[in-house]
């Protein structure tokens, strides 16, 4: 078996070696240009078209839970990959809790007051302000893959009423399910926190408009943890100034690093982090991988196959 590695950042050796590791029988190599010898199976990220066009391959696994831009090079360059040629996802790998930890933490955050609290802090104001209670902060997730799964679930924990958002129904215990256009303003309008986990696919590029924000209850606020395109930025300042949100927690941007001149970097409701909240885990990376192709070989069942039309 075949295996050849592609990523720009990652270390090539320690994943070279770790997948020969993890399946004994494999021989891996890092891919590079020129390199057109034959291989069963290609670990990617941001790949050359040449990389892959015109290979006979098993298998693509993209080295990360998005795949937007791989779809998009795709597009683009439909030599690059035999429609046949089943592409993969990691589908939590270690992101699962990362994006807990960073869901939990944020909506404890408003929830407590503590960004009230460090804006009197700044004006070195002593003040106790009166709590929210759970029941008036209801959280909506939009988007119900993998990660939206676990964030809801480790939400459930702290006792939020909590609903979500996505193409089809969802049975989750202790979530109500909300499905379509036609019941996203049902969805909204009882939302206190809005966390987007969306795919990234052209129905959702911009979702997070005047139009939908102008839906939630005033004073709620939104955390994005999915892709910054999702988002109008210029309607969630406005948004922001208005008072209609109280306050925004981003992760991702439209464009990354986020300039300089960037009025988000100024606003004093917008707190931010350099698109960190789920980052690959090599090693559950690697269980993943390595446990996917064995069962491929095999004949088996799979999961984490990226349906091209849709978009994830």
């Amino acid at each position: 078996m075949e295996i050849i590695f592609y990523h720009p950042t990652f270390n090539a050796a320690w994943w070279v070696n770790a997948l020969e590791k993890a399946l004994p029988h494999a021989r891996v190599r890092e891919w590079k240009v020129g390199d057109n010898n034959p291989a069963d199976y290609a670990l990617v990220w941001q790949p050359p078209v040449e990389m892959l066009a015109g290979r006979r391959l098993k298998a693509v696994f993209a080295l990360g839970a998005g795949v937007d831009a791989i779809l998009s090079k795709l597009n683009a360059h439909p030599e690059m990959l035999d429609a046949s040629i089943p592409l993969f996802r990691l589908e939590d790998t270690g992101m699962g809790l990362q994006m807990q930890e960073y869901a939990v933490s944020q909506v404890l955050h408003w929830f407590r007051r503590f960004d009230d609290y460090q804006a009197l802090k700044n004006q070195a104001l002593w003040k106790p302000l009166p709590e929210y209670t759970r029941e008036e902060f209801s959280v909506g997730i939009m988007g119900a893959g993998v990660l939206g799964a676990k964030v809801a679930e480790s939400l459930q924990t702290w006792g939020f009423p909590l609903r979500c958002w996505s193409r089809s129904r969802k049975s989750w215990p202790g979530v109500e399910s909300y499905v379509g256009r036609e019941e996203l303003h049902a969805f909204l309008n009882q939302t206190r926190v809005l966390i987007n986990l969306l795919p990234n696919t052209a129905q959702t590029v911009g979702i997070i408009n005047s139009e939908l924000l102008d839906q939630l209850p005033d004073g709620a606020y939104v955390l994005n943890l999915a892709r910054g395109v999702h988002v109008q930025e210029a309607d969630l300042l406005a948004a922001l100034d208005s008072g209609k949100l109280k306050g925004a927690m981003l992760d991702v941007f439209s464009q990354e690093p986020l300039p300089q001149e960037s009025p988000l970097w100024r606003h004093p409701r917008v707190a931010m982090t350099p698109h960190i909240a789920a980052v690959t885990r090599p090693a559950e990376a690697i269980d993943y991988i390595s446990r996917t192709i064995t069962q491929l070989e095999k004949g088996e069942p799979v999961t984490g196959q990226v349906d091209r039309a849709r978009g994830y």
